[in-house]
């Protein structure tokens, strides 16, 4: 799993058909103190994120397999599985 913050909503005219339906937005992977980290990358929203928030994300494909009971083959790598209220750090 990952802490990110959303950066945008994703729209596709045409894609997989496991993506139907779901809500795809840009994640952006942050440190504890919320600063970047690495590349952004695409994923699916479980938890009715929207852009700014911090997000955990899974990014594990048999969790998110699991999570979506829709059998072996889905091919969906992310997924924001929780919203971050707060974080501390000692």
């Amino acid at each position: 799993m990952r802490q990110c913050r959303v950066v945008g909503p994703l729209w596709a005219s045409v894609k997989h058909p496991a993506y139907l339906g779901k809500a795809l937005f840009v994640v952006q992977p942050i440190d504890d103190k919320g600063a970047d980290v690495g590349a952004s990358f695409v994923a699916v929203d479980r938890a009715q994120a929207g852009v700014g928030d911090h997000v955990i994300v899974l990014t594990e494909g048999t969790g998110i397999r699991q999570i979506l009971e829709e059998g072996d083959q889905v091919p969906i790598r992310s997924m924001i599985v929780g919203i971050v209220d707060a974080v501390d750090v000692p």
